[in-house]
């Protein structure tokens, strides 16, 4: 094994070490030869591979999770047309009826999000091994995928809410 340092390309340097090594010992195969960030680049490969792997299925788990939420809650806000109807038709103007819903989304979301919370960071340690130069507990990766969850169940209720609060209370309490 030969290293050798220098401010050149390793690429172009390869065939004039390789004549220099031949001059001394034209017997000595060359094989192999790279540069020491291939070397490096080689040495981490498993471990980037398995950081790739995991961050491509907390994507997936991220945008399985947001549909899950977005069809559970779109489905609970349209089965309540009867009830958002009958509120509008003693008197709920729609800023009230956009604010019972919301609110009631919210309670549900923040419990998901802590129970979740609590999940993760119990879990923390079985991540531990797989991550690189970071912690299980990353604040900003953590933080991302909750702003995400709630941005996507405050679209998840608020779309079927508006369209509630914007029906006609007659045509809601005749749609059943």
């Amino acid at each position: 094994m030969l290293l050798v340092r220098s401010s050149l390309d390793p690429q172009s340097l390869a065939p004039v070490i390789g004549n220099a090594v031949l001059s001394v010992d034209p017997t000595q195969p060359i094989y192999h030869v790279q540069s020491l960030g291939e070397v490096l680049s080689d040495s981490v490969a498993r471990q980037r591979m398995t950081a790739t792997l995991l961050g491509c299925f907390a994507i997936l788990t991220l945008v399985l999770a947001a549909i899950g939420i977005f069809g559970v809650l779109s489905y609970s806000v349209a089965q309540r047309t009867r009830e958002i109807g009958v509120r509008m038709a003693v008197g709920a103007d729609r800023a009230r009826i956009l604010a019972l819903v919301l609110r009631q989304a919210a309670v549900l979301s923040v419990t998901g999000v802590a129970a979740g919370l609590i999940l993760a960071l119990l879990c923390a340690r079985l991540l531990s091994s797989l991550l690189f130069q970071t912690s299980p507990t990353d604040l900003a990766s953590i933080s991302i995928s909750i702003g995400a969850l709630l941005l996507v169940t405050a679209t998840a209720v608020a779309l079927p809410a508006f369209r509630a609060a914007s029906v006609n209370p007659l045509e809601a309490l005749r749609s059943e």
